[in-house]
């Protein structure tokens, strides 16, 4: 008998001997700097003359891998791979899918740090998102595996029909792209390739560009454990080439992606479009940002309000798709809320994580973003009022760094108030009451998270009932869904409510088939 879910601790960095072991750990990483990794494509490992280098975004020109550049070819022979590993994967017994999940899930667990040092080095993250990433990561494989044991027989869930036997079984899809952001490269992923295989299908994996080195990673735990050739192949390049190509590949079933609204869209688009020789209409499972809200009213204890508000906004430089990137505050506690958010926001520490735990803000992640989020701070100063940061922060190594930034007496319609940033940038919004605050919350084209501190219980049903958003949270942050605890996905132009790390996830990866026999 498995014993009950539960999820990986984070590790406790106040511990001296706990950062002595990371800090190896981040040594370790950095000197295996410079390597060049190939695509893995069925049982071939494919090196390519060109490539891209990931790099540090603390250091941009610190290259920690090199990766094959590949194209819309290497897609169709990943996909072919795949195809053909699922004419003898989906029979492979449940339990034996099951057991590859939980062979990674162990290994993870004894490398943790080092795959959390990647996340620190590669994407920017402090030590404790890192490992609350890694962390994560390990949740899904538990999950997911016991989750399709729980599913491969669900006859019990069938009426009795007399003169009948009836029997349920979820099978798999087929080949499915897998396409994961860089801002959760090791949980995302590792979710959505784990949900994938487990359930029985074959999978193309495809990195972004930022995030490569992690995605390695993930993969290697799978292919060290004995996975079968063809059923998780690893294929970088650009998205619009390689990406575009998976999505729209007649063999593809399935296409699980995390990321931006419109490249969201583009898939969904291309997903519905039937190809020559495709049998089948196309899953789109999506998940595509939020502009998220933290709602606080005049009975709220202030304190953990702010604290919240900051947190929500801050965490990973505020590139999560749940960050709480509006705080909508009612008018009699505005005052004093701003106040307190802003002596928070003080506090919080930047600079390159690997050099200290205490580092709770990194780079963002690239150059275009840095770019981007410096101009909605710009456009920010003539929407609202500048009350705390504004500016990049130049470093000697050129790390892309920008201040926390909190714009005061926002109009909920503004620009800053109304579009994902994906950057440190807080809009503040006051409103005239509790009523005011949700029907601002609502007024967006997002349905993620949100978040209401208030101390009236009637005021909180309200909320569960009126605030239209996928993961809702009541006098806490808007950030840091738990695997079996908050399953995550959003409504509106946040995705397709797949509810990932929920007991109804693995069903997007399957197809039901019921099958009856007269007996007598």
């Amino acid at each position: 008998m498995l014993p009950p879910f539960k999820n990986e601790p984070f590790t406790d960095f106040t511990q001296a001997n706990t950062r002595a072991e990371f800090q190896a750990a981040l040594d370790r990483v950095k000197s295996e700097v410079g390597q060049t990794y190939p695509l893995v494509i069925g049982e071939q490992r494919l090196a390519l003359a060109s490539t891209f280098a990931t790099v540090n975004p603390s250091r941009p020109q610190e290259r920690l891998a090199h990766f094959a550049d590949g194209d819309a070819t290497h897609a169709d022979q990943a996909i072919a791979a795949a195809a053909e590993a699922f004419k003898t994967w989906q029979y492979v017994p449940v339990e034996t899918r099951a057991d590859y999940l939980f062979k990674a899930a162990a290994q993870m667990r004894q490398r943790k740090h080092e795959f959390s040092a990647v996340l620190v080095l590669e994407v920017g993250k402090s030590w404790a998102e890192a490992d609350a990433d890694t962390a994560e990561a390990i949740d899904f494989l538990e999950y997911y595996a016991r989750q399709m044991l729980r599913l491969a027989d669900s006859s019990h869930l069938l009426t009795p029909y007399d003169g009948e036997r009836g029997t349920l079984h979820y099978i798999p899809l087929g080949v499915g792209a897998i396409i994961p952001p860089w801002n959760f490269p090791c949980a995302i992923a590792c979710g959505m390739i784990s949900a994938a295989i487990v359930a029985g299908n074959t999978v193309v994996f495809k990195p972004a560009e930022q995030s490569p080195l992690i995605g390695w990673k993930v993969a290697e735990l799978f292919w060290d454990n004995g996975l079968p050739d063809g059923v998780l192949n690893f294929v970088t390049g650009p998205g619009h080439i390689v990406g575009a190509r998976m999505v729209e590949h007649p063999q593809t079933r399935f296409i699980a992606f995390t990321g931006s609204r419109n490249v969201g869209l583009e898939i969904n688009v291309k997903a519905a479009q039937v190809q020559p020789g495709q049998k089948w209409l196309k899953r789109a499972i999506l998940e595509l940002g939020g502009k998220d809200a933290v709602v606080v009213d005049e009975t709220a204890q202030l304190d953990r309000a702010a604290q919240g508000i900051v947190s929500s906004a801050f965490g990973f430089q505020g590139q999560k798709c749940s960050a709480g990137s509006r705080a909508i505050i009612v008018k009699d506690v505005y005052d004093q809320v701003t106040e307190q958010v802003i002596a928070l926001t003080e506090k919080l520490t930047i600079g390159a994580p690997d050099h200290s735990h205490e580092i709770y803000m990194g780079p963002v992640i690239d150059r275009e973003s840095m770019r981007r989020i410096m101009e909605y701070i710009e456009l920010g100063t003539q929407e609202g009022e500048l009350l705390y940061g504004g500016h990049a922060i130049e470093t000697p190594e050129g790390g892309y760094f920008i201040q926390p930034t909190i714009f005061g007496q926002v109009d909920p319609h503004a620009r800053i108030a109304q579009e994902e940033i994906f950057g440190p940038v807080l809009a503040l919004i006051k409103a005239e009451d509790y009523d005011h605050a949700i029907a601002i919350a609502n007024d967006t084209e997002y349905g993620l998270t949100g978040s209401v501190y208030s101390q009236d219980r009637g005021r909180l049903e309200r909320a569960a009932r009126e605030y239209f958003v996928g993961n809702l949270y009541f006098n806490r942050k808007s950030t840091g869904a738990m695997v079996g605890a908050h399953p995550f996905g959003g409504f509106n132009m946040s995705g397709t409510d797949s509810k990932a790390g929920g007991p109804d996830y693995l069903l997007l990866f399957t197809q039901a088939k019921s099958i009856a026999e007269k007996i007598g």
